[in-house]
């Protein structure tokens, strides 16, 4: 590619020097999108819907496409009403309650029977007695089973959540969503057709921000720094960069490598396209602004 470098300079003699504010202008430059995406299926399945058309202006988040989930949604119910029966069993403390009140009558009874041997000798024979302590040492253990069953219930409980969690990210598998706003450049996808996960159903492209590419002198490293403020505009190679009509943008990037053949790096600018004037593949012109300072005779 034939590229063409246009230096205007402005100079100005201060203190014995003279420096001079440049604007280096490259040519060929290309518009590429700044974010793009080849959005893809993330399971496996029938295309039910492709709910875009190409051209059309999508939200971040925008659902493109979907997959047949009818079999996702009935697990999604599944695992929700399993949750539903074990939490019923978790937040029931009546087994320990019940525990409490027949481990309370026990030991009532075992004191009574004390009392009762304490102030009449052997009115309670230790044949009943031994029964009656073993019966609260059966309702204490009793006690503990509950607590440990609860216990148990609960644990289950957190994994029946895991479950519901899991089925509803499979549902959600199944729709295919913009990861960002842009514009429908493609739609490869077909209603109808299986696809696989990351099979691209959709193209999706950025329009707001553009990437400015082309290449500058090597130079330009020296005297244009990242971050730099920058013009594009529309033109062909060897026209005059127009006074108006440009847009503005930032330096983003200078490769630290320059090429052997053309002494030439790339760089590209991020230009602002929230007009929407502009489309990705255009090609124009970049204004760079240099410094340079040269001493006198």
């Amino acid at each position: 590619m034939k590229l063409r470098f246009h230096i205007t300079m402005v100079a100005v003699l201060l203190c014995g020097t003279l420096a001079g504010a440049a604007e280096t202008t490259i040519d060929s430059v290309v518009l590429r999108p700044m974010v793009e995406a080849e959005v893809p299926a993330r399971q496996t399945g029938v295309l039910a819907t492709i709910a875009v058309e190409e051209g059309a202006a999508v939200a971040a988040g925008e659902l493109l496409a979907s997959l047949d989930d009818r079999a996702a949604k009935l697990a999604v119910a599944k695992a929700e009403l399993e949750r539903s029966q074990v939490q019923a069993k978790a937040a029931s403390e009546l087994r320990i309650e019940y525990a409490d009140k027949a481990l309370e009558v026990a030991r009532a009874e075992m004191k009574r029977s004390s009392e009762s041997n304490e102030k009449f000798a052997r009115s309670i024979s230790q044949s009943q007695l031994d029964v009656e302590r073993l019966t609260a040492e059966k309702l204490e253990l009793e006690r503990r089973q509950a607590e440990h069953e609860l216990e148990i219930d609960r644990y289950e409980l957190k994994l029946k959540e895991n479950g519901v969690e899991s089925a509803r990210l499979d549902l959600e598998l199944h729709a295919v969503k913009a990861p960002f706003a842009g514009v429908v450049a493609l739609v490869r996808g077909r209603a109808g057709e299986w696809v696989e996960p990351g099979a691209p159903v959709v193209r999706l492209v950025a329009v707001d921000r553009l990437r400015a590419e082309g290449f500058a002198p090597a130079e330009i490293a020296a005297t244009t720094p990242v971050g730099s403020k920058v013009k594009f505009a529309i033109g062909a190679e060897g026209d005059a960069f127009p006074a108006g009509g440009h847009v503005e943008g930032t330096l983003r990037f200078i490769s630290p490598e320059i090429d052997p053949i053309t002494g030439q790096v790339r760089v590209w600018a991020e230009i602002d396209n929230s007009a929407g004037k502009l489309r990705p593949g255009q090609q124009g012109k970049l204004s760079l602004p240099t410094e340079i300072v040269a001493p006198t005779n």
